[in-house]
């Protein structure tokens, strides 16, 4: 259920009823006082007068209420609450001698009492009716010509003003209601276009991170694969090794061909096209066979080696995909910075989990400085853990590193299969 720009309806409409039968309370009162003035007994010079009085009021009291109008609409940009005070008391001092001069409009006392009660303060609000009601009483004495005041007489006026007190109560009440609502509705869509905004900047960050690990994984490992066998072929042409240039040349064709294809998908918001129409040991076996092929472009003897373990099942997109870059970005620090001659790339079906190993006998590292790293290094160096342990993470699974200097490298990822199948199946 959306939220409204106003207070509920029903607030608004008894509101708006109040008010407009208060006018026309009004206007009634005024007009039959009018025509019993009119058909009176009052003598000519006399009764015009009072019709001019009477006019006066009729056109000051039309006066206010529109102003009050357009304000409430817009129409108006100054608003007439300022000369609420004045107008009230012109009208109250034109009823007055409309009252002196004929008893026939003291009923127009009950629609004041609302304005009274409404524009003054409680206290003064609530002197202004017992004057009123007070002078209404006289009035009906005198024009009654009893010799005391009659039970109706009084009784009348104060039952009126009794019960414009109370209804003058429950307006006040149901206008701090619709107020109280107006401004938890203002709030609350404060406090949603501020989530909206906080989603939208958390969004904004998230695929910024997501589009960090993709260019990493994918355009910035194949850029640099091919100025590494770029540089090979430069240093075989300066050999007269034609044969190992037109190899290197040729690997760099195939790398930036790779990488054509992975930016297209990229912007298609696609997965890797080294997973399309393939399963999953299968692109791990031919990235294992390129990374070989690679090094040996640099001339690096790098022997390369893929196994499967236990009984394969189908795993959904997102593991495949975190998979393969698992692997990419494993294999490429191993031909890029582990000096190693030997590498094995093992994918494991555990029953409960998935587990990607990536083992190679190079000169290793201490892995201690990584665990806090949120970051890489000025340049775009040292992101690649980072990236391959937020894709783990957002899989829920987890990643160990093992090393040390001169003893090789283990990336072990866990990916648990529980998750994945509820997942495969609610997608």
């Amino acid at each position: 259920m959306s939220v409204q720009n106003e207070p509920p309806v029903s607030s608004v409409a008894i509101l708006r009823f109040l008010r407009v039968a208060l006018h026309v309370g009004f206007a009634v009162l005024l007009a039959v006082a009018l025509i019993r003035l009119l058909t009176g007994q009052l003598d000519r010079p006399e009764r015009y007068v009072l019709l001019g009085v009477a006019l006066v009021l009729a056109a000051v009291y039309l006066a206010g209420t529109v102003a009050e109008k357009r304000f409430s609409t817009g129409s108006a940009a100054r608003n007439p609450r300022r000369y609420a005070y004045l107008w009230l008391a012109i009208v109250t001092v034109l009823w007055a001698a409309l009252l002196v001069g004929s008893v026939e409009f003291s009923w127009l006392v009950f629609p004041l009492f609302f304005l009274h009660l409404h524009l003054l303060p409680r206290w003064a609000g609530n002197a202004a009716v017992v004057v009123m009601t007070a002078g209404v009483i006289v009035a009906q004495w005198l024009a009654s010509g009893a010799a005391v005041p009659p039970l109706p007489v009084v009784l009348g006026p104060v039952f009126g003003a009794g019960f414009a007190v109370v209804t003058s109560k429950a307006y006040l009440m149901l206008y701090q209601e619709g107020e109280n609502q107006r401004r938890a509705a203002d709030e609350l869509r404060r406090t949603r276009a501020e989530l909206s905004a906080s989603q939208h900047e958390a969004g904004v960050l998230a695929e910024r991170a997501r589009l960090a690990r993709e260019i990493h994984d994918t355009l910035a490992q194949g850029f640099s694969s091919i100025v590494l066998v770029a540089r090979a072929a430069g240093r075989s042409l300066d050999s007269g090794d034609l044969e190992s240039a037109r190899e290197s040349i040729g690997m760099v064709a195939a790398t930036a061909s790779e990488n054509l294809a992975e930016a297209r998908n990229f912007v298609r918001g696609l997965s890797s096209p080294a997973l399309e129409g393939t399963s999953l040991a299968q692109s791990l076996a031919r990235l294992c066979q390129k990374t070989q092929l690679e090094a040996a472009a640099r001339g690096v003897n790098l022997n390369c080696t893929f196994r499967v373990d236990g009984d394969p099942v189908d795993l959904p997109q997102p593991y495949r995909v975190t998979l393969l870059r698992a692997a990419q970005a494993s294999l490429a620090n191993v031909w890029l910075h582990a000096n190693a001659g030997t590498t094995v790339l093992s994918l494991a079906y555990l029953g409960t989990e998935v587990t990607l190993d990536v083992y190679d006998d190079g000169r290793g590292f201490d892995p201690s400085p990584l665990a806090g790293a949120v970051a890489g290094r000025a340049g775009g160096s040292g992101f690649g853990l980072t990236s391959l342990r937020q894709r783990v993470a957002a899989q829920n699974g987890t990643l160990e590193i093992e090393s040390a200097p001169g003893e090789g490298t283990v990336v072990a990822i866990r990916l648990p299969l529980a998750v994945a199948t509820k997942d495969e199946g609610t997608a």
